[in-house]
Formats: structure tokens, C-alpha cells, sequence
């Protein structure tokens, strides 16, 4: 008589619980080679749908019944074992039989046993035997993804399967494929293979618009998917070109560049540095449930604001202050570029203080950008008690270390007004100055054409001339 040795090894890869505490017990097939001539004589239900696939105690006890041999603790399980095969011995043996006419129950050890092994040398089912019969010669997580759906349903048909043992499943060889996460796994998605262990979470976790992707969608919502490690994904070799921060920019409104930034980014990607919203932000998801939390961004220094770019900065800030406002506030200009600069540490350095008098007649840089150096210089000077105590020129002022200042005071005043003014005012000059009384000293140069001058601002005119300004004759 035939052996249908499959049948026992069918059973007991669909109940690996019962197995294990079977062999834990000292239940050896081998043993009882010369009792069962047939699998179905224990696992009837392998052949008949109606009957039950394990043996029933009583069954059991009509040998060890405790005198002809011992007595053994046994029950059959109470539900099948947790599994996201497709197989059923029912389903299987109709398609054997509708395939090529044979009764599959009589070729157990086809799928229980390795070949050649002896009579009731059985195991749970040998999964290279399955993949050959079914036209796969490659190892099971060698064997291409396209075919996972040939032996597993998705993991939503398989509820019971715990996320601990879920987690314990092994990556396929094409997983570890270099480029696989960071975008070849997206042309194995249009099958259904990916659903064998992944369910809409697990994509969702770092796809931003996984609403928007159908390939997604059309994967069930399944929490256990989360059970699998999701891989350590990094920023394209494209992010990190020396010229990227410059011309991403143009990249997010492009095609197909567009949809590309929409996998990892949403808009608040970009809030993380742009402080004014670029219009193309709005090509970009909005964060939400049932996106990913998209990329991480970290501001960092472009690569053409150099070492030596604060003290260049000015002119570009006023060429293109559109650009510097995408990343900075007003708040962090006057951090430097603030009132109160001289009394705190920030723009100038330690020593300036001492050495300001030289860099503001010398203009090093302009004071009149943070200062108003008719109110906040002399706040200083006086408090200092450096202050004009004659008229220019007398003795006991401030300019004695230069005994012919007044002689030469006018080229100084044109150099570096500003200086000027953070002593005097204007009608200290007045005193000179002025075409009516004082010492009639004419403020104007040759050339000068007062209808022009009065013509623009005859207020200016009237400080000195009162209501009858002269015009040119």
C-alpha cells in the first residue's frame, strides 16, 4: 500500500505548537513507522474536509491505555496554527488532481519529507520542495519578489499571526539591495507581493503623500506591519552637491522633481528655514494623519556665506534683502546692528571703545546704520565730560591737540560729518557761518546756484536767511 506520508507533515506545519510539544514529549514518527501504513489514519482530515486533521485522544489511548504500553497526555489543539499561507490540503489536493489527474493525498512526503528520507521521517513542509513544484528554483528569500503572492495571502487575510513573530520575519535578498529603500522598492509596489508583509502604516511612516499614491491606498490599514523595522533612510547623494541649498529651490516646482520632494517633504519642511513661505510652497502636502512625518531638516550655513561673510554681507543684504529675509528676521540684524551696539558685546570687538574716535573719522564703517549720533554719541560724551567748553578755536576746548584745527576744521567736517554732529549742532556753526551777522563766513562754494538749491528745499535756505532768501542775480 502506498504511504501518504505528507499528509502527517501537512498537519503538523499548520499546528507548529502542538508539534513542538509533541516532540518535547519524545513523540517520534520514525517510532511509529510500523504501526501507521498511512498518514490518514491520524490525520484524517488532510483527506476528508468533513473529518478532523488531528487524532482524537481516545484514538490514541487505544494503544496506551497504561498495559500494553503508557498512558500519554494528549489533545488535539484547539484552532489551527496562525499562518498567511494560501495553502489548504483540501484546495491543494483539488488542484493537484485538476492538474494532472493523480490523488495528491498519496504524495505526503512530496512536501514533508526531504527526498529520499525514510517512511515517517516527516517535518513540517519543505519549502524548497513547494518552490520547485511551483516553478521557482531559487532559495525561498532569493526567489523573486513577484512571486511572494503565489504562496502567501496578504497580511490583513492573516489576523491571527502575533506582531512579535511578525517581527521576526526575515528580509528578502532583494531588500538589501542598496538603492531599496531609497526608491527601488517603489517598482515592486504595483503588485500585490508587498502586501504579503506590509500594510498602509508601514508605508505611511515615511511617505508623505501617501494619501495622494494609489499603489498605497490600495493596500489595507494593518497596525502589526509596524512589528518590522523600517530602514534607516538618508538624504539623496543630490542633497548633498555643494550647489543643492541654491538651486532646490527651482527643484520642488519642476517635473518630475515635484512629486519627488513630495514623498519626504511637506511644507513644513520648508518652514523649518525659508521664515517667509515661498510661493512653491503650496506644491507641498500639508502634514496631517496618514502622512509621514517627512524628513527632518536642520538649517545650515550655505556654502557662500564664508568665514569672512559678515564683513561682506552689507552689499548683498541690500542688492537682494528678498533673499535674506527667506531665512532671517530683523531681530537677528539688530543683534549686531542694534542702538545700544557700544554697550554690549556683539558687532564691534573687546577694545572699540577705545580706539572708536579713529574708526569713525576714518569711516571704517558707517555708524549712522545703528547710531543716532546726534543723541546717542553725546550721551557718552557728556557723560564722560567730553564736551566743547569754548567756541571753536579758543583755548580749553576739544580739538587743543590740534592747534590748527579751526583752519582746517572744514575738511574735516566735509570727510566725516557725522562725527562732527555728535558734539555740535547746527547752530554752532551759525557762529561762523551765516550770511546774515555773525563773521559772514559764506557756507557756500564756488558754483553754488541758489534758485536751484531754494527750489528743492527753501526750508534748508531759511536757517540762515529767515524769510528773504537771495536768489543768484
Amino acid at each position: 500500500m502506498t504511504r501518504p506520508g505528507w499528509l502527517v507533515a501537512a498537519a503538523l506545519a499548520v499546528a507548529v505548537p502542538v508539534v513542538a510539544r509533541v516532540a518535547d514529549k519524545g513523540f517520534d514518527h520514525p517510532q511509529h513507522a510500523k504501526v501507521f501504513v498511512s498518514c490518514s489514519t491520524c490525520h484524517r482530515g488532510a483527506a476528508e474536509p468533513s473529518a478532523a486533521l488531528y487524532p482524537r485522544p481516545a484514538d490514541c489511548a487505544a494503544c496506551h491505555d497504561g498495559t500494553v504500553e503508557k498512558r500519554v497526555d494528549w489533545a488535539p489543539p484547539a484552532k489551527p496554527h496562525a499562518s498567511n499561507l494560501r495553502f489548504t490540503h483540501q484546495s491543494h489536493a483539488d488542484a493537484v488532481r485538476k492538474r494532472d489527474g493523480s490523488d495528491s493525498t498519496l504524495a505526503c512526503a512530496s512536501c514533508h519529507a526531504e527526498k529520499g528520507a525514510p517512511w515517517m521521517t516527516v517535518r513540517r513542509a519543505v519549502v524548497d520542495n513547494c518552490l520547485a513544484c511551483h516553478g521557482v528554483t531559487a532559495a525561498h528569500l532569493e526567489a523573486p519578489d513577484t512571486a511572494c503572492a503565489t504562496c502567501h495571502v496578504p497580511l490583513w487575510k492573516a489576523p491571527d499571526i502575533a506582531e512579535a513573530r511578525i517581527a521576526s520575519w526575515k528580509a528578502p535578498a532583494s531588500h538589501q539591495a542598496p538603492d531599496f529603500a531609497a526608491g527601488g522598492h517603489g517598482k515592486l509596489a504595483e503588485g500585490q507581493s508587498c502586501a504579503t508583509c506590509h500594510a498602509r502604516d508601514y508605508c505611511a511612516t515615511c511617505h508623505v503623500d501617501a494619501p495622494e499614491q494609489r499603489t498605497i491606498q490600495a493596500l489595507q490599514a494593518d497596525h502589526r506591519a509596524l512589528a518590522i523595522k523600517l530602514p534607516e533612510l538618508e538624504e539623496p547623494a543630490s542633497h548633498r552637491e555643494a550647489g543643492f541649498l541654491k538651486q532646490h529651490g527651482r527643484m520642488v516646482g519642476a517635473k518630475p522633481e515635484a512629486g519627488r520632494c513630495a514623498v519626504c517633504h511637506t511644507q513644513e519642511s520648508c518652514a523649518a528655514c525659508h521664515l517667509a513661505p515661498p510661493e512653491r510652497l503650496r506644491l507641498l502636502p500639508v502634514a496631517g494623519p496618514g502622512r509621514g512625518a517627512g524628513a527632518k531638516i536642520e538649517r545650515r550655513r550655505p556654502a557662500s556665506h564664508g568665514i569672512d561673510f559678515s564683513d561682506a554681507h552689507g552689499a548683498l543684504a541690500s542688492a537682494r534683502s528678498a533673499t535674506c529675509a527667506g531665512c532671517h528676521t530683523q531681530e537677528q540684524c539688530l543683534e549686531c546692528h542694534r542702538p545700544n551696539a557700544a554697550a554690549q558685546a556683539g558687532y564691534h570687538p573687546r577694545d572699540f571703545l577705545a580706539r572708536h574716535p579713529v574708526a569713525a573719522y576714518s569711516q571704517e564703517v558707517s555708524c549712522g546704520n545703528c547710531h543716532n549720533t546726534s543723541q546717542f554719541c553725546q550721551t557718552c560724551h557728556r557723560q564722560a565730560g567730553i564736551v566743547p567748553t569754548a567756541v571753536l578755536g579758543a583755548k580749553a576746548n576739544f580739538h587743543d591737540a590740534k592747534g590748527s584745527f579751526l583752519l582746517g576744521h572744514g575738511q574735516a567736517a566735509r570727510q566725516s560729518l557725522e562725527t562732527c554732529v555728535t558734539c555740535h549742532t547746527e547752530r554752532d556753526c551759525l557762529t561762523c557761518h551765516a550770511a546774515q551777522g555773525s563773521r559772514r563766513f559764506n557756507p557756500h562754494g564756488p558754483g553754488f546756484d541758489p534758485t536751484r538749491l531754494a527750489g528743492k528745499n527753501s526750508q534748508m535756505c531759511s536757517v540762515c536767511h529767515g524769510a528773504t532768501i537771495p536768489t543768484a542775480p
